[in-house]
């Protein structure tokens, strides 16, 4: 279950008391996992629009909000030699703030998940190419072999002969779980273009509806409290409503600042007030025996 407060912000309502504890030194903080998640664009009449993705009710973390295609990194694409086209593995480790290790690991969740996810590849047979249609049932099966980790990304793409197309993306942001979260990640946002000749299509076992809607759109969706989100997921699109094009927004990812985003959680006179660096509009002030407002 959530909370929706102000728009639609996703908010847990175990949240306060688990601020509480740890701001009372009852509480451990739970180590982030690694992960990746890709704002997938293509350009329509009104400007690009995002592919979204809507987490089932059901769903321990974040369960009924929207949310972009992504998730964890799999252990095997640290030190696996995975096919590789674009910048570096060094260029990415310095772009991303990590290791080489990390940033193949990095891109290839973002690569890897934005197929399972949503059954777009960003790889091709040559470094200057992309697949087409990912459709048919050969496609289907390796996507639901990855999912169940039956064989790891550099496999798939070993035995389709693709190489991982990294030039495809750009990071755009990194956010880190709240400390008071049970379920903890270090997020790298990415940007992409929907590839010629490729489509999207619910492939997720976490979704129940998918979407394609401009960030505009979306953010007064949100606004209004018909679309539910977490802070990250609207703070991106409404950086996005600048962009009148895919490549513009793509262009625009190199200079973005990739400063973890981490909330913070203070005592202040009876309230605890949780905040996000550089995201007013995501303060909460919490009274200690209260609901937030």
């Amino acid at each position: 279950m959530v909370n929706a407060q102000a728009g639609g912000q996703w908010y847990p309502p175990e949240w306060p008391e688990r601020i509480r504890a740890l701001a009372d030194g009852g509480l451990t903080p739970a180590v982030p996992r690694r992960a990746a998640t890709v704002m997938l664009l293509k350009d329509t009449g009104d400007g690009p629009a995002v592919h979204m993705l809507r987490r089932r009710t059901s769903m321990a973390f974040a369960g009924g909000a929207y949310a972009y295609p992504g998730g964890g990194v799999d252990p095997r694409d640290d030190d696996r030699h995975v096919r590789w086209a674009g910048p570096t593995r060094a260029w990415w480790a310095d772009r991303l703030g990590v290791d080489g290790t990390d940033a193949q690991a990095i891109v290839c969740a973002a690569v890897r998940e934005t197929y399972e996810e949503a059954g777009v590849l960003l790889a091709g047979p040559t470094p200057d190419s992309v697949v087409g249609d990912t459709t048919g049932e050969d496609w289907e099966a390796d996507r639901a072999a990855l999912v169940a980790r039956e064989t790891s990304f550099a496999e798939f793409l070993d035995r389709r002969g693709l190489v991982l197309r990294s030039d495809l993306l750009g990071a755009w942001t990194r956010w880190i779980t709240p400390e008071f979260e049970p379920r903890r990640y270090d997020t790298w946002f990415f940007v992409a273009a929907l590839p010629e000749g490729q489509r999207t299509r619910n492939a997720s076992t976490e979704a129940d509806r998918t979407v394609w809607i401009t960030p505009r759109g979306a953010a007064a969706a949100y606004d209004r409290g018909e679309l539910l989100m977490m802070p990250p997921t609207i703070a991106t699109l409404r950086q996005l409503t600048a962009y009148g094009a895919a490549a513009e927004a793509l262009d625009a990812a190199p200079a973005r600042d990739l400063t973890p985003v981490l909330a913070t959680a203070r005592l202040m006179e009876g309230e605890i007030v949780l905040s996000w660096p550089g995201h007013d509009e995501f303060t909460k002030h919490i009274p200690t025996g209260g609901a937030p407002a």
